[in-house]
């Protein structure tokens, strides 16, 4: 193991079990993500509003997770990231075996997001567990570098593919190229499966998560919700405005998810420091005010531009959001300094996830509606709306005098 590695863990031979996981889980959910938006749109026929649909249930796990950890208290850590790797490969090969069916693919799709769900928090308290004293920020960066370059790579494969099978003549609705992924997420995933079932059981039992009320968290509440539902925005109906308007293929879609992954791995540090040197609120204020443009842009570029140039004007647009979504770790740092004590930070921070994923459930619904009635130039003004009401909730916030240390 490299001596920066060294300095960071406790020595325990697990850790390299462990970061060989996170690297295949990172890999097979690159190529999953990579095709998910067009296999959708090309192979499952899913409408605009059907794709509102298709998301309020993917995200129903996410609302749901306080719950299903819950269920799950008696359970060491290892043992939940074991059955939520087990979940996610049930996913992926029902979608590989059973047929593009929209009941089959939405059933399986929900499956894969359970267990994605389930491993997201396990994932960073077990990398803590393995990391020295003091360590723990550093053993969390690992874990995401190498998380972050799993899906890149699954990114960039998928779309060297998709232009190769192009090139050979398959057309783009051909379900060839999206089998081929399939196979090949399953098979990275069923190795990471594998691996996991060799290690150890370690950690102490999940805690039950619980929601956690106060009046001093209310502005956090309420910029919870602009959020989710801008983010939700962004996340369910960019991708398919890329595809259904503007005709862009697997290939384009997953490499600006890789660019977007790229930025994301070399711009969260630098955000991170902004965030300490100007302020939370700061960051907070101008990262939505940055957001309106874009989303106005998102909406109205068609309208504004030759239909090649807006084409790559919405491709900006799109690696730009994925950008000022990093921004929301500002929101995490408000939220420690108004809180007494680290079991209060989690309890919030926890109820925060939870009324954004019911924001997010709702919006996907209300989204697609809105995108086949009125038009993405509707939706899209929503979004920069819905920034603008972050901005303004943010602006409001104050600094408390009186931290308390933890």
């Amino acid at each position: 193991m490299p001596r920066e590695k060294e300095s960071i863990y406790r020595g325990d031979t697990g850790v390299r079990v462990f970061l060989t996981t996170i690297l295949l889980t990172g890999l097979a959910y690159g190529l999953y993500r990579g095709i998910q938006d067009n296999y959708l749109a090309e192979i499952v026929k899913i409408s605009e509003f059907e794709r509102g649909i298709v998301e309020f249930f993917r995200e129903l796990p996410g609302l749901l997770l306080i719950f299903i950890l819950a269920s799950m208290y008696r359970f060491s850590e290892s043992t939940v990231y074991k059955v939520g790797t087990l979940i996610m490969l049930f996913g992926l090969l029902g979608l590989l075996f059973l047929g593009s069916s929209k009941v089959v693919v939405i059933l399986f799709m929900v499956v894969f997001s359970s267990g994605e769900h389930i491993i997201m928090p396990i994932k960073s308290s077990m990398s803590l567990s393995f990391a020295k004293n003091e360590k723990g920020g550093a053993s969390l960066g690992v874990t995401s570098a190498i998380s972050h370059g799993g899906n890149i790579g699954g990114f960039v494969i998928v779309s060297i593919l998709f232009l190769v099978l192009g090139r050979l003549g398959y057309a783009r609705d051909s379900i060839v190229g999206f089998r081929v992924i399939f196979f090949l997420s399953v098979s990275l995933l069923f190795s990471a499966a594998v691996i996991v079932l060799t290690m150890r059981d370690r950690g102490k039992p999940v805690k039950r998560s619980r929601l956690y009320f106060h009046r001093k968290f209310g502005k956090f509440y309420m910029l919870e919700v602009f959020y989710g539902a801008r983010k939700q925005i962004f996340l369910t109906f960019a991708p398919y405005v890329l595809i259904l308007f503007y005709g862009a293929d697997t290939s384009v879609i997953a490499m600006l998810l890789a660019i977007c992954a790229i930025f994301g791995m070399l711009l969260s540090p630098v955000i991170g420091i902004l965030v300490d040197k100007l302020g939370y609120k700061t960051i907070m204020v101008a990262d939505t005010i940055i957001l309106v443009a874009v989303c106005l842009l998102y909406g109205f570029a068609h309208r504004i531009f030759p239909m090649e140039i807006a084409f790559i004007v919405v491709c900006v647009n799109f690696v730009l959001d994925s950008i000022i979504s990093l921004a929301s770790m500002a929101t995490n740092v408000y939220v420690r300094d108004l809180s007494s004590s680290r079991e209060e930070l989690t309890a919030t921070l926890t109820t925060g996830i939870s009324v954004n994923h019911l924001i997010s459930v709702m919006i996907a619904l209300l989204g697609g509606l809105i995108w086949k009635t009125l038009g993405i130039e509707v939706l899209f003004s929503l979004s920069a709306v819905l920034g603008l009401a972050n901005s303004v909730f943010a602006a409001t916030i104050k600094k408390p005098e009186n931290r308390t240390l933890y």
